[in-house]
């Protein structure tokens, strides 16, 4: 029996073939890493370009990795970790710079497969939930999102934040109960 017989597909794809094997991180993993990334943000553009960031990242990293810690990687938690990271440095550097002219931005342009109706209720949430979320400090909104949007079990999440397992169950306690605090205040 050898190292690889007991990997999971990707974790088998990245040590036969890097490239083929990001290939196939990427497709089994973007939808998780884009969701968290716009929660986080809250914007459309952000949330792409934190993706980005954060693939590049984990590809120029897996470069450099021996064939033992690929294997041993958790590739979940492994790409939530280097994306929360990307979102706490543009987070760090946002603040540091004025806010730009809103007048040069361009506007989010909807998603063509999705009917109106649906496009505006969707807008609706997602605004009312990030300027809900955008009121937690910024562990406890890490949390809240990687529990209860991206649904990881909290063992995961203690991976992802670096944090003991009751740390995460505090920032999502105390989480849900500003938010919930907040969305009954208006």
């Amino acid at each position: 029996m050898s190292l690889t017989d007991c990997l999971d597909p990707v974790r088998k794809a990245l040590l036969d073939d890097l490239d083929a094997g990001f290939a196939e991180l990427y497709s089994e993993h973007r939808g998780v890493v884009f969701t968290t990334a716009l929660r986080m943000s809250g914007a459309w553009s952000d949330a792409e370009d934190l993706t980005a960031e954060a693939f590049l990242r984990a590809y120029r990293a897996l470069t450099g990795y021996d064939a033992a810690r690929i294997a041993a990687l958790q590739p979940r938690a492994w790409l939530l970790t280097i994306l929360l990271n990307v979102w706490r440095n543009c987070a760090r550097t946002r603040s540091r710079k004025p806010p730009p002219d809103l007048r040069d931005e361009p506007i989010d342009t909807p998603d063509p497969r999705e009917g109106v109706e649906d496009a505006a209720v969707r807008r609706e949430t997602g605004d009312e939930l990030h300027a809900l979320l955008g009121h937690l400090p910024a562990e406890q909104r890490a949390a809240v999102v990687l529990r209860h949007v991206v649904d990881l079990p909290v063992a995961e999440i203690a991976t992802v934040l670096k944090v003991p397992q009751g740390t995460v169950k505090s920032h999502i306690s105390r989480g849900l109960k500003r938010l919930r605090a907040l969305g009954g205040a208006r």
